[in-house]
């Protein structure tokens, strides 16, 4: 009997993860994320399944970032009841993304739904609640890394460390097939090499398949260590012309990263003693989470943790959850660093702070994630010289630097590396998603030219192995 990959979502495109394993006896998910774009695009993708869910006998989970996770609430609604399998430390992450995201899709329709009252147009639905994202969580299953284990009746899996947030994985999947074993090697997303608090990504060895990011298929990163030279340079600047310094910053990951390199920055005494401020509940609820699962991280933070009293800065570090102390800091003359979501200021309290900072010189705001088309961030990115704020213009003033040495996903030539290191006499096929289309074509002419077979598929193409 055959063995059948379908490649349901986060194909030619970076988000909306989702592939189904068809075997002989089972239907095994790999991600169930979000698909990230236009309004109508964003209901319309993510209400619909190339696959009847209650059908689906395990989903795996390999990160808790919304791109991968966020669409299981909905997948639980329309029938899925398997177990979703990822470590422990992307289960409690998992479960703050997905609160946090089905309190935003409440809200978001809310909001929704006072202009379409205004012009008499129908209500909408948020695609799912908070309370539908809590009755999910009762279907994870913690997995520790290196184990094998039996998810279906002919389907085991084995997690390795991705290097890429807290608790991601690279998953193995070793398909029963008579008399053989398939051996699949699902490797999205995957991290970069000495990246601050994690590990290495791990190898995984003798696959028959592999199925890779793309994200950065044609890209090269600057060494992640300048990204905390720049970030100093930076704030040494703003800070002598009594500036505040405004980062706009993902909740997960990369606030955390962000924190390491200020506490480093403040105990090699290569910056100015100032004020920080981490203004976003979920990011401080994250944070705590990393100081719950040490054992994921590497063996540099373990030993802060143990030793001292970790990797964030404990001088001058304020963590900010009411909103009233939020405003306070719009008011407050002094120099300071203000670390506030969301990373693509389109929405969250990062929008006040820019409010207040943005048409000040002095003021310095620093970019240190990927800025999506049509977003405020964008717009800040292409120095643009006007930008609205919950409807109103403001001069763009403020100095605005982009750190591109952040990044958590592995470039060009990591990539092609990983996949020669994996590269045997049994590997038969490369299957490259979750990237545009030009960075994943770029990359499977690389490996070509390698002597890979590697292959770009379709949305929803099915392949048999």
């Amino acid at each position: 009997m055959s063995i059948v990959l379908k490649f349901c979502g986060g194909v030619r495109e970076v988000s909306g993860s989702n592939h189904l394993l068809i075997t002989n006896k089972s239907k095994v998910l790999l991600d169930a994320g979000l698909f990230q774009g236009r309004r109508k695009d964003y209901y319309k993708i993510n209400s619909k399944f190339a696959y009847k869910p209650f059908e689906i006998d395990a989903l795996v989970l390999s990160h808790a970032h919304i791109d991968h996770s966020g669409n299981i609430p909905s997948l639980i609604k329309r029938g899925f009841r398997g177990k979703i399998y990822t470590t422990a430390a992307s289960k409690a992450l998992a479960r703050l993304m997905l609160l946090d995201s089905g309190k935003i899709q409440e809200d978001d329709a809310k909001f929704v739904n006072k202009l379409h009252k205004r012009k008499n147009w129908p209500a909408v639905k948020p695609l799912y609640t908070k309370k539908d994202a809590e009755f999910c969580l009762r279907f994870f299953y913690s997995a520790g890394l290196h184990k094998k284990i039996k998810i279906t009746k002919d389907v085991q899996l084995s997690f390795f460390d991705a290097g890429h947030i807290l608790g991601s994985a690279l998953s193995c999947l070793e398909v029963k097939n008579n008399a053989r074993t398939i051996r699949i090697g699902y490797i999205v997303d995957l991290g970069r090499k000495n990246l601050p608090l994690l590990n290495n990504p791990e190898y995984i060895s003798n696959l028959d398949y592999l199925i890779i990011e793309s994200t950065y298929g044609n890209r090269l990163h600057q060494p992640i260590i300048e990204a905390k030279a720049n970030l100093a340079r930076v704030i040494m600047q703003t800070i002598a012309n009594s500036g505040k310094v405004i980062i706009p910053s993902f909740a997960m990951e990369r606030a955390q990263e962000v924190l390491c390199f200020l506490s480093q920055l403040l105990k090699e005494k290569k910056m100015m003693d100032v004020p920080i401020y981490l203004d976003s509940p979920l990011a401080i609820d994250i944070t705590d989470v990393f100081k719950k699962y040490v054992s994921f991280l590497d063996s540099a933070t373990q030993y802060l943790f143990n030793k001292y009293d970790g990797p964030f800065p404990v001088k001058n570090m304020t963590y900010i959850r009411k909103v009233k102390d939020s405003k306070m800091l719009n008011s407050d003359p002094r120099p300071m660093i203000i670390i506030a979501g969301s990373g693509m200021c389109e929405s969250g309290r990062i929008l006040h702070h820019l409010k207040n900072t943005i048409e000040d010189k002095k003021n310095t705001i620093i970019v240190v994630g990927y800025m999506a088309q049509n977003t405020l961030g964008k717009r800040l990115v292409e120095h643009s010289a006007d930008v609205r704020i919950y409807g109103e213009e403001y001069k763009l003033n403020a100095n605005v630097v982009v750190n591109n040495a952040f990044s958590a996903h592995a470039d060009r030539n990591a990539l092609i590396s990983y996949v020669m290191n994996c590269k045997n006499s049994n590997l038969k096929k490369v299957f490259v998603v979750h990237g545009d289309v030009e960075q994943g074509t770029e990359l499977v002419k690389h490996l070509q030219q390698r002597g890979v077979n590697a292959y770009l598929p379709e949305k929803n193409e099915e392949l048999v192995l």
